[in-house]
């Protein structure tokens, strides 16, 4: 599909000034594309879609227009699927900050006592 300069009032022959995505880029709906710059105002021009940019038909310092063609987008595009790490059920969630000798202690011990639950010891 191709992404257009939506209407930007009353300008024409607007500057860009910055182009945020390049060729292969993943971009969400609404995300940046690219900086206009007009003398009263710096606008950012959103995606109208999520996709892949197969290809950007602009650079800095190109004038455009309402209508005047940015990029390519093929839109809809899934992201790839999530890389998943592999681990072990007797792998912590988080580091183990307790000394080793409470490590120790928190996993010898069939009960606890009382003031051990209260201080936190083997949280």
């Amino acid at each position: 599909m191709e992404v257009r300069v939506p209407d930007i009032g009353d300008f024409k022959d607007v500057p860009i000034i910055a182009v945020l995505v390049k060729a292969g880029d993943r971009i969400e709906k609404e995300q940046p594309l690219v900086t206009l710059e007009s003398d009263k105002a710096t606008v950012d021009v959103p995606s109208p879609a999520a996709g892949t940019v197969s290809q950007v038909r602009v650079k800095v310092d190109d004038r455009v227009s309402e209508g005047s063609v940015i990029l390519m987008l093929e839109a809809g595009v899934p992201p790839p699927a999530p890389l998943t790490a592999t681990s072990s059920s007797s792998a912590p969630d988080r580091a183990d900050t307790r000394p080793p000798s409470a490590r120790r202690t928190c996993a010898s011990a069939s009960s606890w006592s009382s003031a051990t639950r209260r201080s936190g010891a083997c949280a």
